[in-house]
């Protein structure tokens, strides 16, 4: 990729996670709204299967069927040097885009197999519940027929396509899983469920189609043209169609360490606590998925057409050095992102503990208190950095990897998912924690992916000739910083010992807020009178590749 595309680059990337950022906020608060009343009108089992376990057959057929794929094409060219050329290579990524749809059909159904035969007799004696998974199943193929334009437009960098289609997809999964919960009886609450999702993927397949029109073919086409040796036919851009193939053989793997905990919990816990935990995830992941998810897809997207090679590109441009500048408005992106975590992780760790029962007890609804939820909230507050950190370091691993090192990454993660079980059956059962302890796990699980893609961050720049533009004390707050964090998470924590026995509402706790309101600002002022040049220093060349 030549420099002059970066700056473009990143000012289309920049606008693509803001609005990403507003369509999650967007999406999450309805959502939020949706389950605050979901939660009063169904009951914890029926909660827990949808949340739980209709959704991760949902993610699995997925993400097992689309993520290799869409994660390598974002490498792809976004022009070539003629019009031939173009549109030869053009076809031959088209063609690789179709194979989601393709391998959508068994996915789905060896998916849906498997969890009918391994549902328990409790869960599968629910009202409709063979229904309810055939419409799922439904739903996800119809998601996976919009993949192909959904790759079109991300590589056209058309976001905009992207954030209508989610939006206005999540506003019609809301409205009917709503009006059909309110005008059907309880039998039918997991049917009304699976209608919301069976209109979100028709919606989503309904928008790229529009956006699209005209451009439609959902055949592969072989490509025969000219060359030295003689005429050549391809089916498949070779080095892409190869990265593709290593990313979804990788994509077992890595859904069973994203997910662990829910397949866990689904064979582990009972419906209610299924249900329990589902509110719990809804409500602790709130922030991640409104703010980190957009982050992490925007930042892939960026890294993947700044640093990575192309299949357009000559052999000696392959194995050339990176551009200075690309590598220098990289490493200025990922190590802004780190920075803004750590400074995410200090917040949570001293605020998040005194102040989380008294969140609990204003949101969580009452029938919940006696499930696990409470205490997987209480782990939340250091799950959710670690994603953050995680999400954007795996970005930027799958951005730049080469097949090589995805192999190696594989190896290593069925090490981290043997690691995952053990932890999350001794924390779980040996130790008593519950549910509580396979959060724990996961807490675990994402420090040892995202040690695993720093240290190949740091080996990518080295080798690039770069290694002075990362180190781990850029992303660290002096030591003033980490002090004033320290005592403000001593004051906060003195506080909650004393209003323990005071009621938990606003009125009686307006002491302990207080004081955790003057902390934060305190630890907020010093941030900025200490790290006011670190941040310019690092945003200040961004602001100029725009």
């Amino acid at each position: 990729m030549s420099t002059q595309k970066v700056p473009s680059l990143l000012s289309a990337a920049l606008a693509s996670g803001s609005s990403l950022v507003l369509l999650q906020l967007f999406s999450r608060v309805v959502t939020f709204i949706l389950n605050q009343a979901l939660v009063r009108l169904v009951s914890p089992q029926v909660f827990g299967t949808t949340s739980i376990q209709f959704e991760l057959l949902l993610s699995t057929i997925l993400f097992l069927s689309r993520e290799g794929v869409r994660n390598a094409l974002l490498r792809a060219p976004p022009s070539t040097k003629s019009a031939p050329d173009r549109q030869i290579t053009s076809q031959l990524i088209t063609n690789i885009s179709l194979l989601p749809v393709l391998l959508g059909i068994p996915t789905a159904m060896l998916s849906a197999i498997v969890y009918l035969s391994s549902s328990s007799s409790t869960t599968a004696s629910q009202p409709h519940f063979r229904t309810s998974v055939t419409l799922y199943v439904l739903a996800a193929f119809f998601e996976l027929l919009s993949e192909p334009l959904y790759i079109r437009t991300q590589n056209e960098l058309r976001f905009h396509v992207r954030v209508r289609a989610e939006g206005t997809a999540v506003m019609l999964k809301t409205v009917v899983t709503f009006v059909a919960l309110v005008c059907a009886s309880e039998e039918w609450a997991l049917v009304a469920f699976a209608l919301g999702q069976t209109a979100y993927g028709l919606t989503m397949l309904a928008s790229f189609m529009m956006a699209c029109r005209g451009t439609l073919d959902f055949r592969p086409k072989r490509v025969s043209f000219t060359t030295e040796g003689g005429t050549k036919s391809l089916l498949f851009e070779p080095e892409l169609f190869s990265l593709s193939v290593v990313m979804t053989g990788q994509s077992l793997i890595k859904h069973f360490l994203t997910e662990g905990d829910k397949f866990l919990v689904s064979r582990l816990s009972p419906l209610a606590d299924q249900g329990g935990y589902a509110v719990a995830a809804n409500y602790g992941s709130l922030i991640a998925r409104i703010v980190f998810q957009p982050i992490e897809e925007t930042a892939r997207v960026f890294f993947s057409k700044t640093l990575s090679s192309t299949a357009s590109e000559p052999e000696e441009k392959k194995t050339a050095v990176r551009s200075k500048d690309a590598l220098q408005t990289a490493a200025t992106v990922l190590l802004t992102l780190l920075l803004t975590f750590t400074h995410l992780l200090l917040l949570a760790i001293t605020f998040g503990p005194p102040y989380l029962p008294l969140a609990i007890s204003l949101v969580l609804p009452r029938k919940y208190l006696a499930t696990s939820a409470p205490s997987i909230l209480h782990v939340y507050v250091y799950y959710i950095p670690m994603m953050a950190f995680n999400g954007v370091l795996e970005a930027f691993f799958a951005s730049a990897a080469s097949p090589a090192d995805l192999r190696a990454q594989s190896r290593w993660m069925l090490v981290f998912s043997g690691a995952f079980i053990a932890a999350a059956v001794g924390l779980a059962r040996g130790l008593g924690l519950g549910d509580a302890g396979l959060v724990w796990a996961n807490v675990a699980n994402l420090a040892l992916r995202a040690g695993y893609a720093w240290a190949f961050v740091r080996r990518y720049f080295h080798e690039q000739g770069a290694g002075g533009l990362i180190d781990w004390s850029q992303v660290t707050p002096p030591l003033p910083a980490l002090a004033v964090f320290a005592v403000a998470a001593a004051i906060v924590r003195g506080s909650a010992a004393s209003y323990k026995d005071v009621p938990f509402n606003l009125i009686a706790q307006k002491g302990h807020l207080a004081t955790g309101i003057a902390c934060l600002l305190g630890c907020l002022l010093t941030c900025i009178v200490l790290e006011r040049k670190t941040v310019v220093q690092l945003v200040d060349p961004l602001r100029k590749a725009q």
